[in-house]
């Protein structure tokens, strides 16, 4: 039984390691694919010393060479089963490392009570000791401290340009520069983006605003997109939906100490009400340190149409909002994840109305692709996948000395 146990957990950690250290997403991640290799070839030598200690005992030193094979069986299984527990699903996974470190744990006691050749034996416990504290510190910096470590994230930078008028001069046009520049050391995967241009009008009262009225503007704060002025004279008005767009490709990435620019061009005719322009330029990102988009990002539904689309998308219909909403495998950054959790899906929702526009992304299990996350799930997801959410704006430029041109 013993054999047994010490081959399995060969197997088993032969095939995780391997993966991990060809294809894990981070150094830390691929040590650890070198330690489990490590791990399984000590496993195997003990399990050949196993065989030597309980039949011939050809070699003096089987017996010590078994406790050490079972001992580290032992430790990586029970390290193993603990991880599987905190973030695994699969229940078959988590009775097999039960299993194997229950069986660990019983060929330790088992070779230990055997006679045993054991020279210099603190020197012996000192070197478990040691490779214990290593490999326990080893799996907390991958598991405890890696997931909270300082987060990265590019910064997004909206520029406008000189307006132009158009030839019969009932319309003018306004160029808007926008760019992405990631300076960490870590890429990103694009999950979506959107810019768009708010039309306001702004009204000045003719005399000075009570403080009540003050107070007014205020109150409306938690229930509004965007911050409204408190102003001595100007009245808030909504922003109103000029354009909206995508500037970038769903799906692609953008690499560490990389940048992305593009121009955007904004018409607007003549006689437009407004008094001002704002811009906003967003981006929905994940960290590809963290998780694997399997390509494409696949369009699959829109909001106003009969498909798969989730209940609560459609309730934001009845408030003006509609969206496009794409869809894409991932996979985890770990070969353990990836065998002990259920597959999931990364679901971007393109959402547009009247006063706004914006885009966002959710992680969810397959099956759950269409259930609304609570606030604490979504920053549990976004902290384990690397989810960003970039926001610049909004980017104001008034229009009367665009339109007194006419």
């Amino acid at each position: 039984m013993i054999v047994l146990v010490l081959l399995m957990t060969t197997l088993l950690l032969a095939q995780i390691g391997l993966e991990d250290f060809v294809h894990d997403l981070t150094f830390a991640g691929r040590l650890t694919g070198a330690v489990l290799l490590v791990v399984s070839f000590t496993t195997l030598v003990g399990a050949a010393a196993v065989l030597d200690h309980c039949t011939r005992q050809s070699f003096p030193y089987s017996g010590l060479v078994a406790l050490i094979g079972t001992f580290a069986a032992l430790l990586t299984n029970a390290l193993l089963l603990a991880q599987t527990v905190k973030d695994g699903e699969s229940a078959i996974y988590q009775a097999l490392f039960s299993a194997l470190a229950a069986g660990s744990a019983f060929a330790v006691v088992a070779v230990w009570r055997t006679s045993l050749v054991i020279p210099a034996p603190k020197r012996v416990a000192a070197a478990l000791i040691v490779s214990s504290v290593i490999a326990i510190g080893n799996f907390g910096y991958q598991n405890l401290f890696q997931p909270y470590q300082r987060r990265t994230q590019p910064l997004i930078t909206v520029s406008m340009g000189k307006p132009v008028l158009s030839k019969n001069r009932t319309a003018f046009a306004v160029p808007v520069d926008i760019a992405i520049r990631n300076h960490g050391d870590v890429g990103f995967y694009v999950l979506g983006t959107e810019f768009h241009a708010m039309g306001k009008r702004v009204p000045l009262s003719p005399k000075d605003r009570l403080r009540r009225q003050w107070r007014t503007d205020a109150e409306q704060w938690p229930n509004s997109a965007d911050w409204d002025p408190l102003s001595r004279r100007e009245v808030h008005q909504p922003g109103e939906l000029i354009e909206a767009k995508p500037w970038m490709s769903y799906g692609s990435w953008i690499e560490s100490n990389d940048t992305y620019a593009t121009r955007m061009v904004v018409q607007i005719p003549m006689n437009t009400p407004y008094d001002q322009v704002e811009f906003y330029a967003t981006a929905s990102l994940a960290r590809k340190d963290q998780l694997v988009l399997k390509s494409p990002l696949d369009f699959v539904a829109y909001s106003w149409r009969r498909g798969n689309v989730p209940g609560w998308v459609k309730e934001q219909q009845k408030i003006g909002l509609d969206s496009l909403i794409y869809r894409a495998r991932v996979h985890e950054n770990n070969a353990l994840d990836e065998r002990t959790r259920d597959p999931r899906f990364v679901t971007v929702y393109w959402t547009f109305g009247t006063h706004g526009a914006r885009v966002q992304a959710t992680i969810t299990r397959k099956g759950e692709e269409n259930r609304e996350l609570g606030d604490e799930e979504n920053r549990e997801v976004s902290s384990r996948y690397g989810l960003v959410n970039l926001v610049t704006g909004p980017v104001e430029r008034t229009l009367w000395d665009v339109k007194r041109q006419r």
